[in-house]
Formats: C-alpha cells, structure tokens, sequence
C-alpha cells in the first residue's frame, strides 16, 4: 500500500469513528431527551428544588356583630434542616452550636428525647403522651443495641408484653412459639411490645438505662467523642427528633417557636449553619371576656388521633382545638397549607422559590354571643359574688346565661371566676391549683338543683297532661301531706299559714309548695320526666361546647318522690344553660331549639358563608295561648309582687321566678333565678345560678342589670343594689 492509500486509509477509520461517536451521542441525547425525559426531568429537579409546606393562617373568630375575639399575629419558628448543610459541615457541631446559643439567650427548644438534660441522667418517660411514646418505642426498635436487649428482657419476661399472640388466621400454619429459635421469639415479643407497655422500669431492668442509650445513640449517630455527656444530651436531643420524624415521614423539625427579632439577628450574624427562620403564626386574643366559651389552641396530642389527623393534611407539630370554640369549630377554623418549592445551589443556599400551590386561610368563625353584653353580664356576676363573699365564704362561684327565644343562639354565657386566655399558659400552675376552679364553666358543666324555678314548668306540665284546669283552685292549708302516709311523708310551705285557695297562676306568683306537691302526686315520676326531657331538662342542650347532661329525678326503691321533684327537690341537677333553654322553651309557645354558639361559618374574605347555626325547634310542644298565658302571668305576679323593689327599676317588663337549691344542712343554699323579657313578646330568657348565695335579693338585682344591659346601650344601663331580703 502506497503512502496516499494509507493516508486515505486513516481518514476513512477516523471520520467511521467520527460518525459513530456522533451516532452515540445522538442516541444518548435522544433517550434522556425523548425516552426517559420524565424520569430525567424528574431528578433534574429534585436535585435543584425540594417542597415545603406553606403555613394557612388559622381562622379568626367574632362576635355576632363581627368583632374580632381571636385572631392571628404574625410570628418566626426556628427550624433545622441538615439539607442546608454545606458539604463536609459536621450536623452535630452546628447542632451544638444553635442549641447552646438558645440556651444562652434563654429561648426554650423542643426536645421530647424522654431523658432528662442534666445529670444524673433520668427517663421521663412518664411524661410522654401516647404519640410520643408510640415514636420513641420505634425508635428504640430502630436501634439495635436497644432492640436487642430489650427482646432479650422481654424473653425471659414475657409477662411485660400486654398484647397477646395474635391468632392465626383460618387455614394458615403457624410455628409454635416454643419452637422458633430464641432469637426470633425475643423478635416477636419485641413487636408486640407497644407505648403503654413502655416504663422507665421496664426500660432499665433490660439493661437500656438512660446512660447505655446515650451511649448507643452516640455510636449510631456518630457524635464526637470530645463531647462532654451534657453537650451530648443536647445534641442527642435534637438528633434524636430528626431520627424520629424520619421514622414516619414528618414535617421539618421545628427547633423554636416564637422567636424575637433579635434572636433572629444572632441567628444571621452568626451564621448558624443549618438554621432557617420561617414566617408562622400564633393565636392572639383581643378580649379577656368569654374564656370558657372561646377555648384554644396546642399541640397534637395523646387526647388526639393523630394518623387520622395526619390524612386530613396535619403535621405532628401543628396547632388543634383544645377547648371551646377552638376544639368545636376546628373544621372551619383549619386553613390548608400550600406547598411551594424552594430552588437551591449546590452549597444548599436558597436561590428562589415559587408556589405549588397556595395556602388557604380558614374560615371565619362568627359566634352568637355579642361581646359586649357578654363582658356586662360576666361583670355584674363578678360583682354580685364578690358582694356575698364578705361572709368569708371565698369559693364561691356562679354561671349565667342568656339565649335568644326561638332561636336557641346563645346571647351571653358567664362564668364566675374566670381567667384571661393570653396568659393562661404562664397562669396554669396557679389556675391548677386554685380551689375556686377558675377553668372549669359552671355555665354548662355544672348542675344544680332548680329548686322553685321548676314550678312554672311543673305548672305547664300539669296543665298539658289535663292533671289540672285553669279553673281549678287548691287549698293550701300550710302542708301537704301524702295520702295513706299522712304521718311520714308531707310538704311544708314556706308559708306555714298556707295561701289558701290558689289556682295555676297564683300558685306560680305566691311559690306555693302545696300546690306543686300535689301536681306531682297527679302527674306521678314518669309523667314528670316525660315533660322534664320534652323541655330539654336532663339531656344536653346541643351546644357545641363541653356540657353536663344534668340529672332527672327518680324515685328511690319503694318510694314515689315526684311531689317533691315538681317543686325542685330530689336528685336533679341543671345547668343555667339548660334552665335558661327551658324558659325560652316555655315562652316561645313550646319551640324546643338546640342552644348553639355557631351564628355563621364563612370564608376567610366573607365571599361564601360554609355553615350556618341550627335555629328550627328540636321538637315542638303543644302550648295553647291560655295555658301560655297563665303561666307567664303567674311569673309577672311575682315580678309586680315580691320583686318589685329590683324591678322597679327595669326598663322592660318582664316575668321571673326565684329558686333555693338546698344543698345540705350545714351549708348555704345555692341561689337560683330564671326571667324572661319583654314581657308581651319575649326576645331573651336568663337563668342564673350562685353558689351559696342564700337569699334570692342578690340574683334578682343581677338578672335586672342584665336585662338592662340586653334592651338599652351599656353606657345607660343602671346597676341595681342588692336588697338583703330572702326570696322563696
């Protein structure tokens, strides 16, 4: 071969290797670029952006008139994310770094690692709720030193394991336990080992005392042997929430919640590696008034489902209803969180960031009460009690209400003492512990005996069974007596002398004991407990807050006590709520409504309204005008009669009955009051309960300052003095 024919020889081999690089660089641009450009896309991404939630703002809550009660200010949460970290950064050095910096500015860290931070090293595991037991039991699976040992324990004490063997299921051969090596044994003792089993007892007899974990987690998750034991701990602690979270796919750790502006610039300044502040939000109440009804807000909890949570959109740290309000409307309340996706370089420093999709603010929340009548009426309670406790008696309590006729929309719902729910997290050792029980709503949790204040109802009741007639009149002779037992079984009148001839409405007004002992005679228990649920008595009203269902009278073995549970006496028990619901039932011509708190849902910009509060009756009672007006005049009687020292001075005629709940002997009567206004056409129906007040002065002068306060402008309406006169 000639030196031409080589040289072309050469071309030739290198333009084949030309095209065939050429070839095969086309095809591998045409399989990422057409094949698999999905998958390719895919990763191309995830290694330049990564998802993060996008806090909603949680809904706000108003008054009936649209005045805010609970609202939102903006707030920073410190987080740690390891994915910030630059190459060859060291996570536990930077853990170190920003919990010690905490620690020095005092700012307080999650940490629910159940040992305690300061030696001697404790578990605390006692103070875990259920979900977080249930995450450290798996993260003590997760380690195997610990499982090991632990399976180990559980073998030679398989009576620490409460759940038991599971039964084969039909058809399906099964090893026998005794046949099954004992590592395998140890193995399936330790997966039915759950959170309850779980004690620091248990933990330490198997050999995973706090000091052994400490030291297993070091090794696990390689923390610097020139770490003291106390910087270890510190370091664990958050270590030890990041595992966790991993172990069921949560959410970013949140370090610090509601974090300062200038821990934010130490934060900057510093350069803390790993640390990132995000915009989040904390609840803010604008009113002290109305704590018992608006409730609020915490973590996720042992009280909480939490995996059912989970699917409905909620990360373990998230915020939830806890009382009140909060708990019963948090369904309108939850916002949904958007998504977004942050773009990052390759030092893991955020470069932009753009939605995925944005958060949704929650619902606003308007509540029937008005905010204004609900701070008067809270107001003359406090002043009434702390009136009557110059006797010494400083326990005391009281609750109120007030609820719209013919809706069943709860106007104003008091409880006495109170707290202030922008501190009560600071205040809850001392509220705790206080045996006032200032948390606890009297208004609708606790039932007292009515005592006269059943008498109209006993008086309708009568009426709509035919036990009695307009017409007819009963001679109070002083004492009932029950016939075949004269002797034993009577019912004195609180006027010895008796009232003599009295029909329906005179009974009513002159509170005749007599004759409401002979209506239950008529009537009997059953009849009596017939109307007494027909009124909503002994069941709960519907409101969407806690409640006692309260407690209908019966009769003991042998006995027949329906004489003396138609006047109020016996073992029933009402809350004010239910009694001031059974007067705006009587009133209203027999429009048994659900008492409710919710007057309206709406979208957070108010396009929409989500839901609405039930006002249609529950149940209807057939009251005639006749039998209605007899009974209400009999209530005004007394309003015209005894009362009108008190209400003389109220701007709205009204009627009113007063109750002694006898406690015991040796204690006060509790005090009782139910009215209703105005008169003619009633719009309101007030019932209110004190405890120990004794005479019935100080209840009528609170229940006309409230009827005051409802029908003019707070600025006119006149406060009543107590008069010192027992009312029956």
């Amino acid at each position: 071969m000639d030196r031409k024919e080589m040289q072309n020889t050469r071309l030739y081999l290198l333009a084949a290797f030309l095209v065939l690089a050429l070839t095969a660089y086309l095809f591998v641009l045409y399989d990422v670029q057409v094949i698999h450009y999905e998958k390719y896309a895919a990763q191309a991404v995830r290694s330049i952006v990564r998802p993060e939630k996008v806090e909603a703002s949680r809904g706000i809550i108003t008054d009936r008139n649209g005045k805010p009660l609970v609202g939102n200010r903006s707030t920073y949460d410190l987080t740690f994310d390891a994915d910030l970290l630059s190459p060859g950064e060291d996570s536990s050095e930077a853990i170190l770094r920003l919990v010690q910096l905490c620690q020095q500015e005092g700012v307080a860290w999650s940490d629910n690692l159940p040992i305690s931070r300061l030696s001697p090293y404790t578990y605390t595991v006692d103070q875990l709720d259920k979900q977080q037991k249930k995450l450290f039991l798996a993260y003590l699976k997760s380690l195997k030193p610990c499982a090991e040992a632990l399976g180990e324990y559980l073998l030679r004490h398989p009576e620490a394991v409460s759940t038991p063997e599971p039964e084969p299921e039909e058809g399906q051969e099964t090893t026998p336990a005794e046949e099954l090596s004992p590592r395998k044994q140890a193995q399936a003792l330790l997966e039915r080992l759950v959170p309850g089993d779980l004690t620091a007892e248990l933990l330490v007899e198997s050999g995973v005392t706090p000091a052994q974990l400490i030291g297993a987690m070091r090794e696990e998750l390689n923390i610097p042997e020139q770490y003291t034991m106390t910087q270890a701990r510190m370091v664990l602690g958050v270590q030890y929430e990041l595992s966790v979270r991993k172990l069921d796919n949560y959410a970013a750790y949140v370090l610090a919640q509601d974090i300062d502006t200038p821990f934010i610039s130490l934060l900057s300044d510093g350069n803390y590696a790993g640390a990132k502040v995000t915009l989040s939000s904390a609840r803010e109440y604008k009113t002290t008034y109305a704590a018992h009804i608006l409730g609020y807000v915490g973590k996720i909890g042992v009280e909480d489902d939490y995996p059912t949570l989970k699917k409905r959109g909620y990360d373990y740290d998230d915020l939830i209803g806890k009382e009140g309000a909060e708990l019963a409307f948090e369904d309108y309340l939850k916002g949904q969180d958007g998504r977004r996706l942050v773009a990052v370089n390759d030092e893991g420093k955020v470069t932009g960031e753009y939605y995925f999709t944005e958060p949704v603010p929650g619902n606003t929340v308007e509540l029937t009460i008005d905010l204004d009548f609900q701070a008067q009426v809270e107001g003359f309670l406090e002043e009434t009690v702390t009136r009557l406790n110059a006797d010494g008696d400083e326990r005391r309590g009281a609750g109120a209400a007030v609820v719209q006729v013919g809706t069943g929309e709860v106007l104003a719902l008091a409880s006495y003492p109170s707290y202030d729910l922008s501190t009560w997290r600071e205040d809850f050792s001392q509220l705790n512990t206080d045996p006032r029980t200032p948390m606890y709503n009297r208004a609708t949790m606790n039932g007292y005996p009515p005592g006269s204040t059943l008498k109209p109802f006993t008086a309708m009741a009568a009426l709509l069974d035919g036990k009695v007639t307009l017409k007819e009149k009963i001679k109070d002779t002083g004492s009932w007596r029950y016939p075949g037992d004269e002797q034993n079984s009577y019912a004195n009148c609180w006027k010895t002398s008796g009232h003599g001839n009295l029909n329906v409405t005179g009974a009513i007004t002159n509170s005749c004991n007599y004759f409401f002992a002979e209506m239950g005679f008529r009537l009997e228990m059953e009849g009596l407990r017939k109307y007494l649920v027909q009124f909503g008595l002994g069941e709960k009203t519907g409101i969407e807050i806690p409640e006692t269902a309260g407690l209908l009278p019966e009769n003991p073995q042998g006995q027949n006590q329906a004489p003396w549970a138609a006047f109020g006496q016996g073992t029933q028990l009402y809350s004010p709520l239910q009694l001031a619901n059974y007067v705006a039932t009587l009133v209203s011509g027999g429009k048994h409504c659900q008492a409710h708190l919710l007057k309206a849902a709406k979208t957070y910009d108010n396009s929409a309204v989500v839901a609405t509060g039930n006002t249609e009756p529950l149940n209807t009672i057939d009251i005639s005008d006749e039998n209605l007006r007899a009974v209400k005049e009999g209530m005004k009687g007394l309003v015209e009669g005894t009362l009108s020292p008190y209400f003389k001075n109220c701007v709205v005629p009204a009627g009113a009955k007063t109750g002694t709940s006898q406690v015991k002997a040796d204690t006060k009567n509790h005090g009782v009051f139910i009215c209703f206004a105005p008169y003619d056409d009633p719009e309101i129906a007030v019932a209110i309960a004190i405890e120990r007040a004794d005479a019935g002065a100080a209840l009528a002068s609170t229940a006309v300052n409230i009827l005051n306060a409802y029908f003019t402008p707070s600025e006119d309406s006149s406060t009543i003095s107590g008069e010192n006169q027992l009312l029956p």
